[in-house]
């Protein structure tokens, strides 16, 4: 248990230089990473988070098969008492599009911040579209 919080800032530490390739390349050949996705997106530098959505958006791409294990941890965030962050996770689970997300997204309908109402309503319709279009 004490590798994770030195991988998670070794993560960090590498996201805030700019080494995005490298990450992705991690997260791709340790797929058990992925739950850390959430943990990241606390990092109260914006190079990171801003790092962690395009590592998401990314791995939705290039890695299909194994981006689901990071719901969990993103939807977490979606009862964060910061409104940005509750947005982002939305937003996050919108571009993973995964099913599991669909019931996190329904327990947050109501947020008292319109904005982030906004995006779980289209994050919840984006993924009930993917879901559509693989039938």
């Amino acid at each position: 248990m004490e590798r994770e919080p030195d991988i998670r800032s070794f993560i960090a530490e590498y996201m805030e230089k700019g080494f995005l390739e490298n990450i992705i390349d991690m997260f791709k050949y340790d797929t058990s990473l992925y739950v850390m996705v959430g943990d990241l997106m606390r990092d109260e530098r914006m190079r990171v988070r801003i790092g962690v959505t395009a590592l998401v958006e990314d791995l939705s791409k290039n890695d299909p098969e194994h981006i689901h294990k990071a719901v969990p941890g993103i939807a977490g965030l979606l009862k964060d008492t910061n409104p940005t962050v509750r947005g982002d996770a939305a937003y996050l689970l919108g571009i993973i599009g995964h099913r599991d997300a669909l019931a996190y997204l329904a327990e947050v309908m109501d947020d008292k911040e319109p904005g982030v109402r906004e995006v779980v309503r289209e994050s919840t319709e984006e993924i009930q579209k993917a879901m559509e279009s693989k039938e």
